[in-house]
């Protein structure tokens, strides 16, 4: 029965355009790249992510991986992106829509993570706002909820200059370098005003 589901028509496209920037599903060929990015960030991105599995960076893992944002894609549950930089097509960092609630909810999950040769230089920031148009305009989502730490300065910035609204803290909300911790919760309702909001784009 698909009376609320009021989800994406089943031509909806996955590739997103923002300012000098654009989003993609990972796909097989960008393995090295991706691995060699998450490798050289290691250190930059493990207080901030769940403990990363002993094969995480191994083309198996990766193709597993692939395997199982496919089907969350054509289930509609979830929508994974890495992000390039326009113009000479580089690998900054990643995006994901996730745990998408239709029926009554219409909402999903932001969550991203950025390489840390590239952080601090507005790719994210992009990013988000686009991934934000692509779920309103086109998942018809009502409302996007993202978490962080509390002393994750660089993301409670990012998140409130794309309009995103503190709404609470969670005690012990995600295990994250393998321990539980506190989280800020934050949200953005479609609509919420978001001055930075990009203009809906053609597919591509």
């Amino acid at each position: 029965m698909a009376l609320f589901r009021l989800g994406p028509s089943s031509d909806n496209a996955t590739f997103i355009r923002g300012e000098g920037v654009y989003l993609r599903p990972p796909e097989m060929h960008d393995f090295e790249t991706w691995a060699g990015l998450r490798e050289r960030s290691r250190g930059f991105l493990t207080p901030w992510e769940p403990t990363w599995p002993g094969d995480d960076l191994t083309r198996t893992a990766f193709r597993r991986r692939l395997r199982r944002q496919a089907q969350e894609i054509e289930n509609d549950e979830g929508y994974p992106f890495l992000i390039f930089r326009e113009g000479d097509d580089l690998l900054v960092g990643g995006l994901t829509l996730g745990q998408i609630k239709r029926g009554v909810a219409q909402a999903a999950t932001l969550g991203y993570w950025m390489g840390a040769p590239h952080a601090g230089k507005g790719f994210m920031s992009r990013a988000v706002r686009a991934a934000v148009t692509f779920a309103f305009a086109t998942l018809r989502l009502h409302r996007i909820e993202a978490a962080c730490l509390p002393n994750n300065e660089p993301s409670i910035r990012l998140l409130e200059r794309c309009g995103f609204k503190r709404e609470g803290h969670a005690r012990a909300y995600l295990r994250i370098n393998g321990i539980w911790q506190d989280h800020l919760l934050y949200a953005l309702l479609e609509s919420d005003p978001v001055p930075l909001r990009l203009p809906r784009r053609d597919k591509a």
